[in-house]
């Protein structure tokens, strides 16, 4: 692109771009999205879902990956990867909430996490905003966990990291929740135990310029020939850049330098992540774009060193401020892996549920089981806390899994209540059966600005079917960069859909994106629907 034009250079890199995502053709029953383009390349992002703050690490061969989970639950997912590129879900750090954690808690709870190994330990470090630092660790990254252990109680403390230096001294660096503590832009970073399980002496300030870094968060603190560098975001999640800051000691003064932005590319923020360094001597960084309704999305970008700096993604002009890069070669791990990615469907044939599904709070033993009716789901109605789908801890969901995919479900519902599938946000919509008057019938519902509490969902549109299994569907499609279009469709043998309702945009969660899933709300307890199984193509 020597000799293009800032405009033009864009212009290409969105039709690229665009390109990339439609030339790999899926084949049907595979997952939606696919990153590895099989000849040696993959293209962004590696995974087309809802990871916001990644953090990534590598053990030998394998590398692993976390993300925030705020109030879903099971939390802190557990990815893993030999290359990269190919990544599946294996598990979960956290099980339950601490205690006190009671209902949903849409956008708080588990933020930006840290995942280190030391000592034999898997450690991830995250900041409840309203509680403070929490550490959870095992000696199998697959588990168990042991339970969340307060490192600091501190109202507004998030995103920490930890650091053990070549002498045996810990540190750790974290940001500030401007609504719980009233800054947003200063970085701090405190003495550690050699176990990281506490804090020693007082916190220091090692880095504030409102001015040119705004709004910094989610840094990680690593070292290099000498120098303690802290990887940080700045500028906001939509439209921000990463920023590196170079000291040499680890609390400062630090030096600063921005080293990857948006540029020409259609790859805004480029947002928070983290750096690893592989066998082969190559270095890679892990991070998040936001896509609306999508959520914050991973990618991965390159990274070289120059004059004692990173430089991540592509630098055409030279200048040390790199810009994401879209398809790219693979990562040198040393030989070729299957393509992979993380599980969306689940036939319920197992004894537990797939790890893709997340509750709304801390689960309860009666909503759901998987022995009531073996080979499917049973979901047991529970009563609204609220006039909506917000109020409810028992939605069972999932993240939006690519740009474009369909969810299919086949249920047979039991007793009076509504059973449905949904796709859940600040708005939501949904196509449920239910017993009506004069029997069963199917309806769609939308709900807007759910989080003020005041509105529940309308049904707009409802058709009768007769008593036994009814098949939901719901196609979602990309309209616009960052919109979700959604399409309900409903069948009685499994063959012939039939759409109900007016199509409706999907809209973010509360720092999530909008999921997708089952559930079952009712006054009467002893109501239930089989989820025979859930198919996402």
């Amino acid at each position: 692109m020597d000799g293009m034009t800032t405009s033009s250079r864009a212009a290409l890199q969105r039709i690229l771009y665009t390109l990339s995502i439609l030339s790999t053709a899926v084949p049907l029953g595979a997952q939606p999205w696919r990153p590895d383009l099989g000849d040696g390349r993959y293209r962004n992002p590696i995974i087309f879902a809802d990871y916001s703050d990644p953090d990534v690490l590598r053990v030998g061969d394998d590398f692993y990956m976390t993300a925030s989970s705020f109030g879903h639950v099971p939390g802190l997912p557990i990815l893993h990867s030999r290359d990269l590129v190919n990544w599946t879900l294996v598990g979960h750090a956290i099980q339950h909430l601490p205690a006190d954690s009671a209902g949903p808690q849409h956008g708080n709870a588990v933020w930006a996490p840290s995942l280190r190994f030391h000592d034999g330990w898997f450690l991830v470090y995250y900041g409840d905003p309203d509680r403070g630092i929490y550490v959870v660790r095992a000696r199998d990254v697959r588990g168990p966990w042991e339970a969340p252990r307060l490192v600091r109680a501190a109202k507004g403390w998030i995103d920490p990291a930890p650091f053990w230096d070549d002498d045996g001294q810990a540190y750790l660096v974290h940001a500030f929740a401007r609504s719980r503590a009233g800054i947003k832009h200063r970085l701090h970073v405190s003495r550690l135990s050699a176990d990281g399980l506490t804090l020693l002496g007082s916190d220091s300030l090692v880095f504030m310029d409102s001015t040119r870094h705004p709004t910094m968060e989610g840094p990680k603190l690593y070292k290099r020939d000498g120098w303690y560098y802290v990887f940080a975001p700045a500028g906001g999640v939509p439209t921000g850049w990463q920023t590196v800051l170079r000291a040499r000691t680890p609390f400062g003064p630090y030096e600063d330098r921005i080293v990857m932005a948006q540029g020409p590319t259609p790859v805004n923020g480029p947002h928070q992540g983290g750096w690893v360094h592989l066998a082969s001597g190559e270095d890679w960084f892990v991070h998040f774009q936001d896509r609306g309704a999508y959520g914050r999305i991973v990618h991965l970008q390159p990274m070289t060193w120059k004059d004692g700096w990173p430089v991540i993604g592509e630098d055409p002009d030279g200048d040390g401020t790199g810009q994401p890069v879209l398809v790219h070669r693979k990562p040198d791990v040393g030989r070729t892996y299957a393509s992979a990615a993380p599980a969306t469907s689940d036939e319920f044939s197992a004894r537990t549920l797939g790890l893709q599904w997340q509750w709304q709070a801390n689960p309860e033993p009666g909503w759901h089981s998987l022995d009531a009716h073996p080979g499917a789901l049973r979901l047991f109605a529970r009563p609204l806390a609220g006039v909506s789908l917000w109020s409810a801890g028992n939605l069972l969901l999932q993240k939006l899994p690519a740009p474009t995919f369909t969810a299919t479900t086949r249920l047979v519902p039991h007793g009076a209540g509504t059973f449905g599938l949904t796709v859940f946000g600040l708005d939501d919509a949904y196509l449920a059966v239910r017993r009506a008057d004069a029997g069963w019938e199917v309806v769609h519902a939308l709900g807007h600005d759910l989080d003020r509490g005041s509105a529940a969902e309308t049904i707009d549109a409802r058709a009768p079917v007769r008593a036994g299994p009814v098949w939901l569907r719901v196609q979602v499609d990309s309209v616009a960069r960052d919109s979700a279009r959604c399409t309900f469709a409903y069948s009685t043998d499994g063959a012939r859909f039939t759409p109900l309702g007016a199509p409706s945009m999907a809209r973010e969660g509360k720092w999530v994106g909008a999921k997708v899933g089952l559930f079952a709300v009712g006054a009467d307890t002893a109501a239930y629907v089989d989820a025979d199984w859930f198919r996402v193509r």
